[in-house]
């Protein structure tokens, strides 16, 4: 609903004061694979977000240079979605949501088919966007330990009818890394997480 892609019932969904229509988002599907278009190459994936807005080539081109950068990419973007890799996908599904540099970016389970090495390097590179940019993320994960490391605010959800059951802050500082996985209040806010999480299945 956060998202539009689902109305709602009643009720308005504001980011800082502005509706939806008026504020740039991005967004990861967890099937990345279904996600891309298998008919145009990965490069003009990643475009096509800049394209809809009008852009042109040198501005498009700019961009494209700009996030292959910042991701250091080093497989071929003029091959087709089907050629890559899961985590290459991936990639380039979370470097499309990013190519017209949206205010909220929602990224819906976006490490549930990556290998460990992949999720690692996906994880540093959304916490390396967030500092540099500051964008607001919205990120849905089964994995407490990966919503600890990665949010400032974890919100807990019920069994269904679905409420928000708890919403724990957890403010270390960035950049987080793996001695963050030892820090006190780390193993702190992840106990409590699964106190709440064990709480609501029992209900």
């Amino acid at each position: 609903m956060i998202a539009g892609l689902v109305a709602i019932d009643s009720g308005e969904i504001l980011f800082d004061g502005k509706s939806l229509k008026d504020t740039k988002i991005g967004y990861v599907f967890q099937n990345y694979r279904e996600a891309l278009f298998p008919w145009l190459r990965t490069i003009d994936n990643i475009a096509y977000p800049l394209q809809i807005e009008g852009r042109s080539k040198a501005q498009v081109d700019r961009r494209m240079a700009e996030l292959v950068e910042s991701f250091g990419v080093q497989f071929d973007l003029n091959r087709f979605p089907y050629e890559l890799s899961g985590g290459q996908q991936q990639t380039a599904s979370i470097m499309r949501a990013l190519a017209p540099r949206p205010e909220v970016l929602f990224l819906d389970e976006p490490f549930s088919a990556l290998d460990f090495e992949m999720t690692l390097f996906i994880r540093e590179k959304l916490q390396q966007v967030f500092m540099q940019t500051g964008t607001t993320m919205v990120l849905v994960s089964h994995d407490l330990e990966e919503a600890v490391y990665l949010a400032d605010e974890v919100l807990l959800l019920s069994k269904r009818p679905t409420r928000v059951a708890e919403i724990l802050h957890y403010d270390e500082p960035r950049p987080r890394t793996l001695a963050t996985l030892s820090a006190p209040g780390f193993i702190e806010t992840k106990k409590r997480s699964l106190e709440i999480f064990q709480r609501e299945v029992r209900r």
